[in-house]
Parts: C-alpha cells; structure tokens; sequence
C-alpha cells in the first residue's frame, strides 16, 4: 500500500518529504513543531513501527518540505497547515489515524480532526497550547503580545541571536539546546518568521469545545514556553481528554525523555479509543 500511494501523488509527498515506514494494520502520524522537523521524533516513531504504518512529514518551509510560494496566502494560519495534514492522509489513503503532535503541531491537528473527523482515531498533543499569548484576566499563555513582537524583530534583525535565545528558552539541557539551535539557524529566515508569527498569534479555543477525536494531552511541569495554566485550560476545555503532567522539564520531552514519552503512549494506545471524557 505504502509504495503505491506516495507513488500516486508525488507532488504532496515530496511537497511535505513525507517519509512511511512500520507495518502495523493502523497509520500513526506525526507532526513536528514550529522551527524543527521530522527528524525530533527519531526516538519515538520507531518504537511503533511494528504496531503502525508510521508516517513522518515535514511542514512546508520546515526540514526538507518545500518552501512556502511566493505571495502564498494559504499559511497566513494554523489553517493552511492542517489542510497540508488532511492532504497527506488521502495521499496515502490514511483512516483511523493516530495523530502525534508536538507544540503548535497539536493545534493544526485539532483544526484538522475538527475538519473531518472521521479521518482520526485518536490524537497524542505533546506540550501543545490553543494560545500562546496572554488574555487577562482569565487567561494565562506564556507571552505577552510585546514579548512577542519583541521575538519576531529579533528574528528579522539578529537570526542566529534568536537561535540561540529561543533554543535554550525550548531546551534546558546543553545538548538538546545545541540540536535545536542547530535547527533554528538553518531556517530560512523570512519563512521561519512567517510560521513563528502564524505560531504564536493563533488562538484555537474556541474550536476546542467541538473537537470529537479522543485525546491524550501530555505537559512537562517546567516548561518555558507552555506553562501550567495553558495545560489546565485544554485539560478544562477539550473534550475526551486525558491529561497528564510529567516530572519533566523542557519543551522537547520526545528527545530529552523519549523512554516516558513511548511509556505514556502505549499506555494511552493500550485503553478504549473512545473512552469518555478523564481528567487526571
């Protein structure tokens, strides 16, 4: 099946590098978050590859996905990213599909399984948030709007200083801070700011309360870019949740804490699909 599908549509297929590998009956898809790319879930993905057709893509502009067109207004929201989710799955003719998302990536995909939801069986949001920016009083996301416009015009006029800040605000290990500035410095510059912009303006909670795709929600308790208030208010918010804070610090536990990360999903995958609503 594998061959035949990423041979019929190439131009998705390499639009999005997507990469398919496993052989388990059901399609377990992941998604990576802003300024990284596929290659964060090496630790994971493989752990389910013989109990899913494992399919791993980049976004456009990110890793090896196609830059975004010229005068493209498709990615002016998390929109046009979910729609490049539901492509790729009636590329390859994907259903019941475990949806694996890291940060942002795990609003796309509840844009996406609100869309058509018939496409997912389930959904695994890692440190994601439905809005990074601050609204008080109710609300607490992380960021202030100034804070932010602040890290858009370093990202225009001192790219690598951003790396470098950015990494090790997402990492507090040494190494994984190095692998991600890595990552962050050889973006092109104007797409990452495209994508960064779209990141942390969205604002999906409005779209939480219609979500019916079952979801794991897992929170690492020191995170400085997703803190405990935008954890609590998905876990208070989106619909057949299960909610999980773990004693991790860091927003990239799927490479500084592979080992739980596997842990928590099988334990997760191993209960009903369609459990009823859990908070815990």
């Amino acid at each position: 099946m594998n061959a035949r599908n990423v041979a019929a549509d190439g131009g998705i297929i390499q639009r999005n590098n997507v990469r398919v590998t496993g052989h388990g009956p059901k399609p377990m898809l992941f998604g990576h978050g802003f300024g990284t790319d596929q290659t964060v879930w090496r630790l994971v993905a493989p752990e389910f590859e013989d109990r899913f057709e494992v399919v791993r893509f980049d976004y456009v502009g990110s890793g090896r996905g196609r830059p975004v067109a010229s005068g493209s207004d498709r990615y002016g929201s998390l929109l046009g990213y979910a729609q490049d989710v539901l492509e790729v799955c009636a590329s390859l003719e994907l259903r019941e599909v475990t949806f694996v998302a890291h940060s942002v990536s795990g609003m796309i995909g509840i844009l996406a399984a609100q869309a058509e939801p018939h496409l997912f069986e389930r959904l695994v949001l890692l440190t994601p948030s439905a809005r990074y920016l601050d609204d008080p009083p109710d609300y607490i996301g992380g960021f202030t709007q100034a804070e932010v416009e602040e890290l858009l015009l370093m990202m225009e006029h001192n790219f690598l200083g951003w790396a470098q800040t950015f990494s090790g605000v997402a990492a507090k290990e040494p190494a994984l801070s190095q692998e991600l500035f890595d990552k962050f410095s050889s973006l092109e510059p104007s797409a990452a700011r495209r994508f960064a912009r779209v990141t942390f303006f969205a604002d999906v909670r409005a779209e939480l309360p219609g979500v019916t795709v079952p979801s794991l929600i897992l929170h690492c308790e020191d995170d400085d870019i997703v803190p405990t208030s935008a954890g609590e208010y998905l876990r208070d918010h989106l619909p057949h949740s299960i909610y999980r804070v773990l004693p991790l610090a860091g927003h990239c536990p799927q490479i500084s804490a592979p080992r739980l990360i596997v842990a928590e999903m099988n334990r997760y995958l191993d209960g009903p699909p369609r459990s009823l609503p859990s908070r815990g």
